[in-house]
């Protein structure tokens, strides 16, 4: 398969959200119903090889890939949030970003024990976000059956940090 639209699409914003960072801003492709479909039908076929039981996204953009996938295999979505976002007993997750670091939280009955469970963020990066979201999983009893990801920046070494799970990335930048 040649190019995807949505790797044609996707805008280089250097120096945000701070000096040095090069910001790949997928609204172009979330704009273009072609480029979106394309992805959101390429994820949810990885996703549907790893046979989940319930469908994992990390605050933002990995809800708007992680629903239609999740819809589009008939299983559930579990939101992963930003700390303080979610209103029923948590467990909480600390994580490094390539800028910084953060914590996340998953309700305490998000995941049931056993269930496979496959994680969907936008971006794989340094791995510290999506490695807390396996955590958090892994701490509910749940098994991560597969990673899917619209974008790898592959200097930053991400899939180093998730070494032993299956990664999917569709997009990846060197």
């Amino acid at each position: 398969m040649g190019e995807l639209l949505a790797e044609k699409l996707i805008r280089n914003i250097p120096d945000f959200p701070q000096p040095g960072v090069l910001f790949r801003d997928i609204t172009p492709v979330l704009q273009n119903p072609e480029a979106l479909r394309e992805v959101v039908e390429q994820m949810t076929e990885y996703a549907r090889s790893r046979q989940p039981d319930v469908i994992v996204g990390i605050e933002s953009r990995g809800f708007v890939f992680g629903i239609p996938i999740a819809l589009a295999l008939g299983v559930g979505f579990v939101p992963v949030r930003k700390l303080g976002k979610l209103p029923f007993q948590k467990i909480v997750e600390e994580y490094a970003l390539e800028y910084g670091t953060n914590a996340m939280e998953m309700h305490v009955d998000a995941v049931q024990p056993g269930q496979r469970v496959v994680i969907v963020d936008d971006l794989l990066a340094t791995g510290g976000t999506a490695a807390a979201a396996a955590r958090l999983v892994e701490r509910l009893g749940g098994v991560v059956a597969g990673f899917d990801f619209l974008i790898e920046l592959e200097f930053l070494n991400g899939r180093r940090v998730l070494h032993g799970y299956d990664v999917f990335t569709l997009i990846r930048f060197p």
